[in-house]
Order: structure tokens, then sequence, then C-alpha cells
């Protein structure tokens, strides 16, 4: 539960993010305070946050060519922060299943998101994993 906390606490932090809140660092801290995550689950929640940061631009152009008909601009920030997450770590931390970190995606658009945000999330994210090698070499290029 840990690591799902931490992918929640990242979200939340990206999500204010998007309204303009530059200071992601001290949002991510002061949520990891609020709900007493593990150092570990700390560390790993600001890995995700500051690689979705550093990655942003790649991971959207990843959305915008496997959502198709949709506008980045279109989609949640809730979704796309999820998106943005379950990319970033499937990636460039080949350390979690895959099926993990798209049940993961799916369990917090369940919590977080909109009633059909499950299943559009999970359409991505099946696209995306058939190309996953790739995707990871061009990762390994963005390095």
């Amino acid at each position: 539960m840990t690591r799902r906390l931490a992918r929640e606490l990242a979200m939340k932090t990206l999500f204010a993010r998007e309204f303009g809140d530059e200071h992601s660092e001290g949002i991510h801290s002061q949520l990891c305070e609020v709900e007493k995550i593990s150092n570990a689950g700390q560390e790993f929640g600001s890995f995700l946050v500051q690689g979705v940061i550093t990655k942003q631009a790649l991971l959207d152009s990843i959305i915008k060519k496997y959502a198709v008909e949709w506008d980045l601009e279109r989609i949640a920030y809730v979704d796309k922060n999820i998106m943005r997450i379950a990319l970033y770590e499937l990636i460039f931390s080949e350390n979690t299943p895959i099926a993990v970190v798209i049940n993961e995606a799916i369990e917090i658009a369940k919590n977080y998101s909109a009633p059909e945000a499950p299943g559009f999330i999970n359409g991505i994210l099946g696209k995306i994993i058939e190309d996953l090698p790739d995707l990871r070499n061009l990762g390994e290029k963005e390095l």
C-alpha cells in the first residue's frame, strides 16, 4: 500500500502543479507528512514527481500518439497525471511489473476521476505496452 499511496501523492502533487503551483517538491513533502508515509514511500513518490516533471514533454508526446482522437488539452488533469506517472514508471523503472503499474493507474483513477476514466486509461496504457520496448529505447536516448 505504500507504493500506491506514493503514486497517489505524486498524482496530487502533479495535479496541483497543473494549476501553476511550481513548488511541487514542497507540496509533495507536505502531503507525505500529512499522510505519514514511510521514507521509502516518500523517496518513491519524489522519484515519480521529479521524473514526470523532467520527462513531461516526452510523456505527453507519447500520450498524444496513443490517445487517438483526443487532444491532450481535452484530457482531464487527473487522468493526464495518472498516465504520466504510469508511463514514467513503465519506461524508466523496470523494477515494477507492467501489470502492477497498469492496475495501480486504474485503481487510482477509480478513486480520483470520472467513472469512465479507468477504462480510458486502461485502453491507452494497453496500446502503449505493445510498443514498450521501443519506448524504453527512446527513453534511454532521452537520458
